[in-house]
């Protein structure tokens, strides 16, 4: 009788009244859907609402809502989140080429903004959803066919510009255009999408990232001592929120040795361990971020950085790697025949990405962000981000489709006989920077199971990375040829012509 009790307090605290809910006594798996009387905002007339508590396989826990009003036929159908706003914002980004991929499961909460990247369509934070490709693009292109006669009588060339962006959207979710690349931002992490193990490099791909000041606040998080946060306007107390663990309950302290804090003073001297200030990006406290210089013998000298945050357990580490920016990427192919080989130290950067062929595996740059750690580390860390992040391991495991089940079932023991040493396999890195690397037991010899190859950048590698915006040289001039507007007027006129175009 939770789920009864949990989906009528969501309601009742909202002022309103439950007026019919249906229960079967004496069984706590019954799925329970609670009927709501409550008022249409069409007609102003009572309607009905129902919902459900019910949990996405290898997801987690949902609120489904639907309307309906008996006198106007009004429906609406939502989704929440029974959960808490995850750690972390999450991205996914998925290119549609075929008609099987317009099937694939989307979850997107009320706070994600998900865009048609080819032709710049953005819908943002709304309703929360549960569908899959090709129903998200329809109802898109239902939702702009509204309202379109009236344009067509009042704006002839708004009207114009709709219906071609409606036509484009159609023959996408009618499997008549391809490809498209779709992306799911959400800055609460509770959004998400199903993946295939089959698919390829570059098809899709799932980012975390630390929010900002200004998400935090629209997320309605803030700092719990009350006092103004830096970066937001106002002096008012910030929300409360009520972590669900403490930092010393899931990790070690922190070490209590004197550290180096004037970085910006002192050359940063290698092996020293420096803290400095920060803000933590999932309670918006002040907090402290720990940075070390290493040298990788045969490599360079990278940056390990670490944040724990003492109030909400929020935790990351990541390594960043300087110097300039190398003229060409680089390619790292590692084959792994024996255990020996798991032992060998990896640096995998940001914009490094990794594939493993014999494993069907590949992660797509910033996935993992910047890794130091060993090859059996690398492939330990995929196999439990994917089971814990995507696909939770509870008991709606049994709730997925058999065909789907049997595949990622293999591909978990196949990865797993992998870090067992149990299979031989290839590695690749693809570095665009070249800054990432893999220790060699033969240095400075060539290693035999090491082939490094050189390889020039794309040219959406190169717009990924901004080089082609990067201005190095006679950047002064730019400032010296804009122009101030004349008078008031001037300014008011190109002010709005700007927002015009």
């Amino acid at each position: 009788m939770a789920q009864q009790s949990l989906a009528k307090d969501l309601f009742e605290d909202m002022g309103i009244k439950a007026a019919e809910a249906s229960a079967q006594d004496g069984d706590d798996d019954m799925k329970v859907v609670d009927v709501i009387e409550s008022l249409c905002m069409n007609c102003h007339e009572d309607g009905t609402t129902r919902l459900l508590l019910t949990k996405i396989p290898f997801f987690r826990e949902i609120v489904i809502m639907s309307f309906d009003c008996p006198h106007c036929h009004f429906k609406n159908a939502e989704i929440q989140s029974a959960g808490e706003i995850q750690q972390q914002g999450v991205k996914f980004s998925f290119k549609v080429e075929c008609q099987e991929d317009l099937s694939r499961q989307i979850v997107k909460s009320d706070t994600a903004v998900f865009r048609i990247e080819n032709i710049d369509l953005e819908i943002p934070a709304g309703r929360g959803q549960l569908s899959n490709v090709e129903g998200i693009l329809s109802m898109i292109a239902q939702d702009l066919e509204q309202k379109q006669e009236e344009r067509k009588a009042v704006m002839p060339e708004v009207y114009e510009q709709i219906q071609g962006i409606i036509q484009t959207v159609k023959q996408m979710s009618n499997a008549e255009k391809f490809p498209f690349t779709i992306t799911i931002d959400d800055p609460a992490g509770n959004s998400s999408f199903e993946p295939s193990p089959a698919d390829p490099s570059g098809k899709y791909a799932r980012r975390e990232y630390p929010r900002s000041a200004a998400e935090n606040a629209a997320l309605g998080l803030g700092d719990t001592t009350g006092e103004p946060v830096q970066g937001m306007a106002g002096d008012a107390p910030a929300t409360e929120i009520r972590p669900e663990y403490h930092a010393e309950q899931m990790y070690p302290e922190m070490p209590t040795e004197q550290v180096g804090n004037n970085v910006d003073e002192d050359d940063i001297v290698e092996n020293q361990v420096y803290s400095f200030p920060a803000t933590c990006p999932g309670c918006t406290r002040n907090c402290a971020t720990n940075m070390k210089m290493v040298n990788i013998p045969h490599f360079k000298q990278v940056v390990l950085m670490s944040t724990v945050c003492e109030h909400c357990g929020y935790r990351s580490n990541e390594v960043k790697t300087g110097g300039e920016v190398p003229e060409k990427g680089r390619r790292i192919t590692l084959s792994v025949n024996t255990k020996e080989d798991l032992s060998r130290d990896i640096l995998k950067a940001e914009s490094c990405a990794m594939s493993c062929p014999e494993l069907n595996l590949s992660v797509e740059p910033g996935t993992l962000g910047g890794r130091f750690t060993t090859v059996e580390g690398i492939l330990t860390q995929v196999r439990d981000d994917l089971r814990s992040s995507i696909f939770d391991t509870g008991d709606g495991g049994d709730s997925m489709e058999s065909t789907a089940k049997a595949k990622w079932d293999t591909f978990f023991d196949k990865l797993t006989e992998a870090i067992d040493g149990n299979v031989a396999f290839t590695i690749i890195l693809e570095d665009p920077l070249a800054a990432s690397y893999v220790q060699s037991f033969t240095a400075p010899e060539p290693d035999p199971q090491i082939i490094l190859e050189e390889y020039e950048r794309t040219e959406e590698e190169e717009e990924n990375l901004g080089h082609n915006d990067m201005k190095t040289e006679g950047y002064e001039e730019n400032e010296k040829t804009v122009e101030q507007p004349e008078d008031a007027a001037a300014v008011e006129t190109n002010g709005v012509a700007t927002n015009g175009t």
